[in-house]
């Protein structure tokens, strides 16, 4: 058995009470009786309406409940002592171990650090490698390039002579 609460007024409804109302975009309200019902339909705030919970909430009406807030222990954490071992052997223990964590961290950071110096200064030796082959590639290229240039207008000087011998002006 599931007790729900009113929409409106904040009232228990026992199984088999109330008034279910869903709305057109598919929220469901459950209302104590066809008052809560009826002041839901009129756009009525119950945070304004005295006789609903919310009202009482907002207004600091319930004291009992209040009182079983303020009421509540908080519980103290104590550290003891375990056997064959004092509570000052144990914070001492708790300390070394820090210290060894930090220790490791701080040595496996420089390492990652050295590591990453070495990869990038690998990285520019093979950029400047390649460059230079690059480079040099490029020169034969252009030697090739020049070679050919004067080969050709050697060519086109022999031949423009042969066609002029053979014409007759």
């Amino acid at each position: 058995m599931k007790i729900e609460i009113c929409a409106f007024s904040g009232y228990k409804i026992r199984p088999g009470r109330g008034v279910r109302f869903v709305r057109m975009d598919g929220k469901p309200f459950l209302f104590a009786n066809k008052k809560c019902f009826s002041r839901f339909n009129h756009k009525r705030n119950p945070r304004k309406i005295r006789w609903t919970q919310f009202y009482r909430k907002a207004h600091r009406k319930n004291k009992s409940a209040l009182l079983k807030k303020k009421k509540t222990r908080r519980i103290v954490k104590k550290e003891r002592g375990i056997v064959g071992a004092s509570l000052d052997l144990i914070n001492a223990r708790r300390q070394q171990q820090k210290e060894m964590k930090t220790a490791t961290l701080r040595e496996q950071a420089i390492k990652e650090l050295k590591e990453r110096k070495r990869t990038k200064a690998l990285r520019r030796k093979k950029e400047r490698e390649e460059r230079r082959k690059k480079k040099k590639t490029t020169e034969k290229k252009d030697k090739k390039r020049t070679q050919r240039e004067q080969n050709k207008k050697t060519k086109n000087k022999f031949n423009t002579k042969q066609k002029n011998i053979g014409r007759k002006f």
